[in-house]
């Protein structure tokens, strides 16, 4: 039974599925997390190393390795790649390049990589937080788009349209990266020019340099803020031919361009009017939450069993898809504690909705973006063609009638 490490924060909700995947193929996993009480038997009994020190985290994994080897490692999220690229470069396993998963966790690193090679990517620049805001702010065209240096999920990502709409949105981020792990993630904020047009999600898995396009997601939304918070994702997507062939041209350009050759990647990127094809993000891991089903729909195969196939060089086809599929991320409405959500039971008796998940129980507190990051639930969609599967999606959304209630802050009493 080959053997494979997995390295993930305690939280990561992709833990779960990896662990799915490795079962149905025979492989027995190690989680390496910072999860030493979870409650969860399989963290709990992992290798539990701290984030924070990289270099210390690494030797207690390969210390791990003498005893019992892996055949692979993987690193699950953004804050994992580049150790598991460490780890697996040290024991002669495949892997990225320790410096390409660092790349690509980092959007100022990242657009100037893909600048100096030649991939199209927003004006961008630094706004650093230790000197004049003002001044820096005075420098920007809008509108533009601010945004952390390493979160996704669109959290804290906000289109300014001028200075002032830019000072009141930096106080916002400010105050989100309060929470980043990485010292210097909050000594700064990226800007880049906002690119008009449609946006779109790319999935695909790379081996040995060569990359295979697994799905590719229209966006049918306007993503124009001052939020951008994911709804729908649909396939296969509307793009002709030529204009996905330029998509996975342009995120292989970008994988090279950091130095990636292995692995998951998730990518998004802007249409412009004149169809030209603009890097938002290339990741290498895949896509968040509970969009990977998404791709099991358009596949055949889950998300996680592809990429661990990848990783151990276990055939696996993939079967294509001949009709349309979409998913809903539920969007947070408003603030407040959640009461309760009505018209489920309508919502999963439209046509085509194959599955309502919701997410969030009773009395918990909603935070929309660009604070928040998480969303209500999902529901998953399965027609005859795309814009079935879409139309099925917008149908089920129109029963739900989400019932909150407002938030009382407690303060300390004056005396």
């Amino acid at each position: 039974m080959p053997r494979l490490l997995i390295i993930a924060p305690h939280h990561s909700y992709r833990i779960a599925p990896y662990i799915n995947a490795a079962k149905q193929l025979g492989i027995d996993i190690t989680i390496a997390s910072a999860g030493e009480h979870s409650i969860i038997s399989v963290i709990n009994k992992g290798l539990h190393i701290d984030f924070s020190d990289q270099q210390q985290a690494l030797l207690e994994i390969l210390s791990a390795a003498e005893e019992t080897p892996f055949q692979a490692v993987l690193g699950t999220d953004d804050m994992s790649v580049a150790l598991a690229a460490s780890a697996a470069k040290a024991l002669g396993l495949m892997h990225n390049p320790p410096a390409a998963a660092l790349i690509a966790r980092r959007k100022d690193h990242a657009r100037a990589c893909l600048l100096s090679a030649g991939v199209a990517v927003p004006a961008h620049q630094r706004i650093e937080l230790g000197s004049s805001i003002p001044a820096q702010l005075e420098e920007l065209n809008y509108p533009c788009v601010l945004k952390p240096l390493a979160m996704s999920g669109s959290r804290g990502v906000i289109r300014v349209d001028d200075t002032d709409s830019a000072q009141l949105a930096i106080y916002k981020i400010m105050t989100i990266l309060r929470e980043v792990e990485v010292a210097d993630e909050a000594e700064a904020i990226f800007a880049e020019s906002f690119i008009e047009g449609i946006e779109i999600a790319y999935e695909g898995i790379l081996a040995n340099g060569e990359l295979t396009t697994l799905a590719l997601f229209d966006k049918p939304d306007p993503l124009n803020g001052p939020y951008f918070e994911e709804t729908y994702y649909i396939s296969p997507s509307r793009l002709s031919e030529k204009l996905q062939q330029q998509v996975k041209q342009t995120v292989l350009d970008a994988c090279q361009a950091y130095g990636l050759r292995q692995g998951p990647i998730h990518a998004e990127l802007r249409i412009d009017a004149n169809e030209k094809a603009w890097v938002l993000e290339v990741a290498a891991r895949t896509i968040g939450g509970e969009c990977a089903r998404l791709v099991e729909l358009v596949t055949g195969q889950a998300l996680e069993k592809l990429v661990l196939a990848q990783l151990l060089e276990i055939p696996l086809p993939i079967i294509k898809f001949q009709a349309g599929a979409g998913v809903l991320m539920i969007p947070i409405p408003r603030a407040g504690i959640l009461r309760r959500i009505e018209g489920i039971s309508d919502a999963k008796a439209v046509s085509g909705i194959e599955e309502l998940v919701i997410s969030v129980r009773d009395g918990h507190e909603l935070v929309p973006l660009p604070e928040g990051s998480s969303y209500l639930g999902f529901i998953y969609a399965v027609a005859d063609s795309a814009e079935d599967a879409e139309f099925a999606l917008r149908e089920a959304h129109r029963k739900l009638t989400i019932v909150t209630a407002p938030v009382f802050k407690l303060s300390p009493a004056l005396s």
